[in-house]
């Protein structure tokens, strides 16, 4: 396998895990110093950067999972170049509080150091989150 073969394997399992609830598995992925920001303007930004996969549960995975019915990110293309996977995807859901449904496009990029997500930065369509949140 090459590199960048092993680096796809890595963020397909957050993806994967995601899907699957088990967070144990996607936190796995993570090296322990992580640095993941959301998109400027997303609500979930207000903690950025979040550092350590403690920090990403706590502060994003389980805010997003209280405040969201059926929220999923699915990848639809990967691109890899040397130590980095970018994901193309979609986000969907509803948001609880509002009823309100979200579909709005995502690019995930992930930079991998030593078989570990090292930083992960978001890019979304975040009047979609704010609409649908009533943020």
């Amino acid at each position: 396998m090459t590199q960048t073969s092993v680096n796809l394997a890595l963020v397909k399992t957050v993806y994967e895990g995601f899907a699957a609830g088990d967070m144990p598995r996607v936190l796995g992925t993570m090296a322990d110093d992580i640095v993941w920001n959301e998109a400027q303007g997303n609500p979930y930004a207000d903690q950025n950067p979040y550092v350590g996969p403690e920090a990403i549960l706590t502060g994003l995975f389980a805010r997003l999972g209280g405040d969201w019915e059926n929220f999923t990110a699915t990848p639809s293309e990967f691109i890899l170049s040397d130590d980095t996977v970018i994901v193309f995807g979609t986000y969907t859901g509803r948001f609880i509080a509002t009823g309100k449904a979200m579909n709005a496009p995502f690019v995930h990029r992930y930079t991998v150091r030593d078989g570990k997500i090292a930083a992960m930065q978001q890019y979304t369509d975040t009047a979609a989150h704010v609409e649908a949140m009533g943020a």
